[in-house]
């Protein structure tokens, strides 16, 4: 794998087109099983280091500006059937990126993440390799926070802020679940898209995680109750490595799966309508309490609202012993083409 080391450029768009040679080709043995195809996706590989010199403009001086150094790490894609990257798989390696670097500064101890900002800016092409670069904006007594740009054809398809807290007591409360069936008495997606063949459909049932809408799924047919409210049962098929970081990571990973759902369900839409038009603008995420995303949680998910061809959705998740693990917050574009 080609590394890049101390290059100098004048954009940070630009560190994505330096040794751009390394291979993410996935091995015959991730794609087989989709848990691996997901962990060899997180796996991101260290692309060596990049400083970047700001142009100085306007009334600004040297002395307002400094060079920045940026770690730098490739990562390849999950195959989509439309060949665009899913936005949750490039929240899921920042995740992994802006916490490897936290975890190479000597005397911080284990800072688990804490928030995760972003904002989805370009789609990505699932065919080319992504660069992450991270810059470190601070290191302080009790946190680290991370600037990373998800970069491809010289371009930011994803910017995101994180903060990693060292581990402490404080005051403490948190919402109550919502009582739901358990997951073992809600349909599977393979028993929602029974008898249905479409590429679509083959790649639903392909994922890495156990999706269960209490309420029904949205792939093909819309719910009877339009409520901007559901409820969905997560985990993933088989169990994880015991990795705080990579346990959020797919936290990031799923909770992009289904959130503009509640939107969709108010207005009795659907995946599968080919007048819908849907994007996700940006995503927020705060990680209250440790939780495993191999054991069952339940994302609870509403729409306050919903306007201008944009839509809101919170949610939050909780591990199935009532834990609250994370709140999560995105507005995504969701046009409906008139026919």
């Amino acid at each position: 794998m080609g590394t890049s080391s101390q290059v100098f450029v004048n954009g940070l768009d630009r560190v994505c087109q330096v040794s751009d040679d390394n291979s993410t080709d996935p091995t015959a043995d991730a794609l087989d099983n989709p848990v691996r195809d997901l962990l060899d996706v997180l796996d991101l590989q260290p692309a060596g280091r990049a400083q970047v010199s700001p142009e100085v403009t306007g009334d600004a001086t040297d002395a307002d500006v400094s060079e920045r150094n940026l770690d730098v790490f490739v990562g390849r894609s999950q195959v989509t059937p439309h060949g665009r990257v899913f936005g949750g798989q490039v929240l899921a390696q920042s995740v992994m990126a802006g916490g490897r670097t936290v975890r190479s500064v000597e005397g911080l101890g284990e800072r688990p993440i804490h928030s995760l900002h972003a904002y989805f800016i370009r789609p990505g092409d699932s065919s080319h390799p992504i660069r992450f670069a991270v810059e470190n904006l601070r290191d302080g007594r009790s946190f680290s926070v991370r600037r990373v740009h998800a970069m491809q054809y010289g371009h930011t398809i994803l910017s995101a802020t994180l903060s990693f807290q060292t581990p402490a007591d404080g005051l403490d409360h948190q919402a109550a679940m919502n009582s739901v069936p358990d997951p073992d008495r809600v349909r599977t997606a393979a028993e929602e898209l029974a008898g249905v063949d479409h590429p679509a459909v083959r790649h639903w049932l392909r994922r890495a995680m156990d999706v269960r809408t209490v309420e029904g799924a949205l792939y093909l047919v819309p719910g009877r109750q339009h409520s901007a409210h559901q409820n969905v049962w997560m985990k993933a098929i088989e169990q994880l490595p015991d990795d705080p970081l990579l346990h959020a990571a797919v936290l990031a990973y799923s909770s992009d799966y289904s959130l503009l759902e509640s939107i969709l369900r108010r207005h009795g839409l659907v995946w599968g309508d080919r007048r819908l038009r849907p994007a996700s603008l940006d995503h927020a995420m705060w990680f209250h309490r440790p939780g495993r995303i191999d054991d069952w949680v339940l994302y609870e998910q509403e729409s306050p609202s919903a306007s201008g061809g944009r839509g809101l959705g919170l949610g939050k998740i909780f591990s199935i012993d009532g834990t609250l693990i994370c709140s999560v917050a995105q507005e995504g574009m969701v046009r409906v083409k008139q026919d």
